[in-house]
């Protein structure tokens, strides 16, 4: 697998840009490096979760883009026709097509496969721990939205609203996605970021008061 990586790599470095540090370069290595890791400890087929897990966002939508609930299917469409013009085996398309359409939250798909668990789950903790904290800040630039409501930061006393505020992101999204992590490994690593992010928040409310 490693050539077919090499090649994955470079059609990834042409693909991302800096202009959305959520999504450059470096979040596709790290979502590779951990599906690999996931991969080894669920005994997956690498075959499949290496090719979804490097080309999982081929076609990337802005987060405030009405397009975004379609982006995995598109990702994965274009994938697999890169995949063919490189002669990768065809018997894992299938395969690498479901596992990349569902990794995303705003498409909904569960996952039938244990390679699309883990191309899932590899995506989702991404965003969690310190590099999801980093990440989240930098969509929040992106998106010209509030770091913290003034009245109420940690959503103490109301419904968290993370089209306006970036920490209720924490409290929307990020938290609960370690309650739909599929794999065993993948479950663990999530519980360990999740409590890297409380920390983060506890200091935070210490500065903040």
């Amino acid at each position: 697998m490693q050539n077919w990586e090499s090649e994955f790599a470079k059609k990834i470095a042409q693909i991302a840009t800096s202009a959305d540090p959520a999504h450059d370069v470096l979040h596709f290595q790290r979502v590779a490096r951990t599906a690999a890791a996931l991969c080894a400890a669920e005994n997956a087929n690498p075959e499949i979760v290496l090719p979804a897990a490097w080309l999982h966002d081929f076609v990337i939508i802005p987060k405030n883009d009405p397009r975004r609930s379609e982006a995995s299917r598109l990702s994965a469409a274009a994938a697999i026709e890169y995949l063919a013009s490189i002669g990768y085996p065809e018997r894992h398309f299938s395969a690498i097509v479901h596992a990349i359409e569902c990794h995303s939250f705003s498409a909904n798909i569960t996952p039938r496969t244990l390679e699309a668990k883990v191309v899932q789950d590899a995506d989702r903790l991404d965003g969690l721990g310190a590099i999801g904290i980093a990440r989240c800040f930098a969509t929040a630039g992106l998106l010209q939205r509030a770091f913290y409501s003034s009245e109420d930061p940690f959503c103490r006393s109301r419904e968290p609203d993370d089209a306006h505020f970036t920490i209720d992101h924490f409290y929307r999204k990020l938290f609960r996605t370690v309650e739909t992590l599929q794999t065993d490994a993948g479950c663990r690593e999530g519980q360990r970021r999740m409590q890297v992010m409380k920390g983060y928040l506890e200091q935070l409310a210490v500065e903040l008061a």
